[in-house]
């Protein structure tokens, strides 16, 4: 089936003379990489009370780049709305089997498997930082501790899943996706291309980001590895040997 410029699952098809468009403006770039920094970053320093400054200062950045991404999704380019990639169960399916099958059907933006991954991982996102906000704050007791944990272990889950999927996709369609979301170019026939990749908006996102992690090691003068620290006006209390 023919798909014009202005479909919402635009298609590459063989013989139509592809090259490299643009495709992921500069805001969806500059969100995936930061989200990825905020995760990793958050998970690996969960069980240290001594880094919990960068643990709470990381998780309050993924639930704001989350807010983001929702708005941009809505207002943004062509291939980050989302109604241009999210798709229901039977698009999901046929996507899946026509892959199990040998059909690489090449998609400009996201493919509808690629969405439910990038669904989900907004959707845990979110459920991370209210959990782990809500624990941080003493409410909900030992019960929503244990679902942040859980939400956050999900998450590194779906994160895997993703992963696996961009791989085997570049594999499929000998297109780098992972280049991609650095360049914000891909294969793709140049009437698809985006206009404007909005970089200004990308550099307003790392000048906020920045600015609240500068706030935000400002409460704390002794930084993360001096003394008690503070994250929004609460006492962090450090790990201290016992003699």
């Amino acid at each position: 089936m023919n798909t014009t410029s202005a479909s919402p699952a635009e298609r590459d098809t063989a013989g139509s003379g592809p090259g490299r468009i643009l495709v992921w403006d500069a805001p969806v770039r500059v969100f995936h990489w930061l989200i990825v920094l905020c995760f990793a970053g958050a998970y690996l320093t969960a069980e240290r009370e001594s880094w919990r400054l960068v643990h709470v200062t990381l998780g309050y950045t993924m639930a704001g780049l989350v807010v983001f991404r929702l708005l941009w999704g809505i207002v943004g380019t062509r291939y980050a709305r989302f109604s241009n990639f999210v798709r229901g169960p039977r698009a999901v399916t046929a996507y899946l089997r026509g892959m199990l099958g040998g059909r690489t059907e090449h998609h400009t933006g996201h493919n509808p498997a690629g969405a439910v991954a990038i669904v989900a991982l907004l959707a845990l996102a979110l459920a991370v930082a209210a959990s782990g906000w809500a624990t941080y704050e003493d409410i909900g007791g030992k019960w929503l501790e244990e679902f942040h944990e859980a939400a956050a272990n999900i998450m590194l889950g779906v994160v895997g899943i993703h992963i696996a999927g961009v791989l085997l996709g570049s594999w499929l369609h000998r297109d780098n996706l992972i280049g991609a979301m650095i360049t914000g170019r891909k294969t793709g026939r140049p009437e698809n291309g985006v206009r404007s990749a909005w970089r200004s908006v990308g550099i307003l996102m790392m000048v906020a980001v920045l600015g609240f992690w500068w706030t935000q090691w400002n409460s704390a003068p002794g930084g993360v590895a001096n003394g008690p620290a503070t994250v929004s006006g609460k006492a962090v209390t450090q790990d201290r040997d016992d003699d």
